[in-house]
């Protein structure tokens, strides 16, 4: 990669520290690329058609290049400032990779970027003083740097409590060529946040959303945090809409900023008397149910209380009953469709296309049964006698009195109790009834029930919570709404398998047409322990006026 001309002008205005040496060899009159020159070509790993791995790994860089990986490892500052030396006395070229990994320790002591660590003074002193002095060696040997190199620094802009450096380093990135990640404007946005100015916050917000970074809930929530401080009613506003649409439900800081700001004098203070009845409604149809973006409604002290929403959805502080928020079934089209594309480049692609066609001809289902899961629940050994309990009362319920579509591994099909007379008989019966899917060895059985279920558009039935890499693969904002509407739970009583329906209302902060709010925290929510909610609301007295 390249430093372009327009890096010059950056480089001009930070710290003679790590900028001296550019002057030396550099006019900033004219266009020059920094670290291109037939004198001084970029140094890079040297390359697999030249030497074998073993040798790339027994040379000196290499040999540094593992050294430094293990103090990255275990966060060992000091023993990587003296690798380097020692690296630098004996004249061992440095790459890229090195550089990186010697930026991010001096950076990392200095935290990531939000500032909720505890930190070692010395350590930060030492990390700001030697990595400017190691960028600078960087760019005396014209490696170029990379977006990894550009955040650690902005890292150490903020140790050095300097946010307006972190957020130039930004905006710099681009015209070298490098593209900012969301960890790339951490720095200056918590930089700025920490020091209360809004302004300059919303700048780097603004700046992240031209660029295509989506703030996520540590940067939403530090952003309604410096609004509440502010006094900016309207941005604290906008963001826990934003809240809304990204996070639904928040962690206890994020509750916690919310809490404040409802019992706050200036929340007492903002709000409308009267407002149009019509408008606020046209709002939530148009926003699809459970908010209506007008604005805040009604006047006085807020109640605030953390409650519960009983079955039925009705809030147990307000006697609010939250909405059910629909789905757009062009986004359940778009999930299948990605759904399909990941499962084939992990499946056997051939596997997962026979699945498709059998769903096809055998399909719509009502239900889906992640049969291992409903198997196993409170079991020692798979239950056939429980997945047999739980598809009947599937069937009872389906308008149509169709068996669900039970997903087995082959395994599961073939060995273990499948053996025995009477579950070999209960197979049978599922499979000439075109309600059983048998995945081939090897394959992940996840991808079969969770593609069958949104193809279908129907319930699922699993305690999977659905968390884990295979499931943060989808990278959507639509799967756990989805999860949310289709996910049946499984509980016993009696030693009895009972259904636990999906909730009639989303999970997700809602905004009344009153002005009432309610934000779901991520406590509870297991069969067990309710979620907890935040309810917010004003009295409802003659001096609410309807227009």
């Amino acid at each position: 990669m390249l430093l372009r001309a327009g890096c010059v002008s950056f480089f001009a205005k930070t710290p003679t520290l790590f900028v001296s040496c550019f002057n030396k060899r550099f006019s900033t009159n004219k266009p020059t690329h920094l670290l291109t020159t037939a004198a001084a070509p970029l140094i890079h790993e040297p390359s697999s058609s030249k030497l074998s791995k073993k040798a790339r790994y027994d040379s000196p860089e290499g040999k540094l290049r593992g050294k430094l990986d293990t103090c990255s490892k275990n966060g060992d500052l000091a023993e990587a400032l003296r690798l380097y030396d020692v690296a630098r006395a004996n004249g061992i070229p440095l790459s890229q990779h090195h550089y990186n990994v010697l930026l991010y320790l001096c950076s990392s002591c200095n935290g990531n970027g939000n500032g909720s660590e505890k930190l070692d003074k010395d350590l930060v002193k030492l990390g700001l003083e030697r990595g400017f002095e190691i960028f600078k060696q960087m760019g005396i040997h014209k490696v170029a740097p990379n977006e990894a190199t550009f955040t650690s620094l902005a890292r150490l802009a903020l140790a050095k409590e300097d946010p307006e450096m972190a957020f130039d380093l930004v905006k710099k990135m681009k015209g070298c060529g490098v593209m900012p990640k969301l960890r790339s404007y951490g720095p200056a946005l918590f930089g700025f946040c920490s020091k209360g100015m809004a302004d300059k916050a919303y700048e780097v917000d603004a700046h992240m959303r031209e660029c295509g970074v989506l703030a996520e809930e540590s940067e939403l929530v530090a952003l309604l945090k410096v609004s509440v401080e502010a006094k900016r009613d309207d941005r604290v506003y906008e963001m826990m809409h934003r809240l809304r649409a990204a996070v639904r439900q928040v962690a206890e800081e994020t509750a916690g900023v919310v809490e404040d700001w409802f019992m706050s004098e200036r929340a007492v203070k903002v709000g409308r008397v009267s407002w149009d009845v019509e408008k606020v409604r046209e709002g939530v149809v148009k926003g699809g149910g459970g908010w209506h973006g007008q604005g805040w409604l009604g006047s006085g002290n807020w109640r605030v209380a953390r409650t519960h929403m009983d079955e039925k959805g009705v809030c147990q502080s307000c006697g609010e009953k939250l909405v059910c928020i629909d789905i757009d079934p062009k986004e359940a089209e778009n999930f299948a469709t990605s759904l399909t594309s990941l499962a084939c480049q992990k499946e056997v692609k051939g596997d997962f296309r026979r699945f498709q066609e059998w769903l096809q001809q055998h399909g719509p289902f009502d239900a889906v049964v992640d049969g291992a899961n409903v198997g196993l629940v409170n079991q020692h050994d798979f239950n056939f006698f429980q997945l047999n309990s739980v598809v009947r009362q599937l069937q009872r319920m389906s308008p149509s009195k169709r068996l669900p579509l039970v997903v087995l591994h082959k395994s599961r099909v073939t060995g273990g109790p499948a053996q025995y007379d009477k579950n070999k008989k209960l197979l049978e019966s599922w499979n000439k009834s075109g309600a059983l899917y048998a995945t081939p060895r090897g394959s992940n059985d996840d991808w079969y029930w969770l593609f069958a279920a949104v193809s279908c558009n129907c319930l699922l039935v699993t305690n999977d919570e659905m968390r884990d890499h295979l499931f943060q693969l989808l990278g959507t904002s639509f799967f756990p709404r989805w999860k949310e509407k289709h996910q049946v739970r499984l509980a016993t009583s009696n030693g009895r398998p009972e259904l636990r329906m999906p909730p009639p209302y989303s999970i997700v902060i809602q905004e009344s047409e009153q002005g009432s709010w309610h934000v779901p925290t991520v406590i509870g929510d297991d069969l067990e322990t309710p979620r907890q909610w935040i309810c917010a609301t004003r009295a409802r007295d003659a001096s609410s006026r309807y227009l």
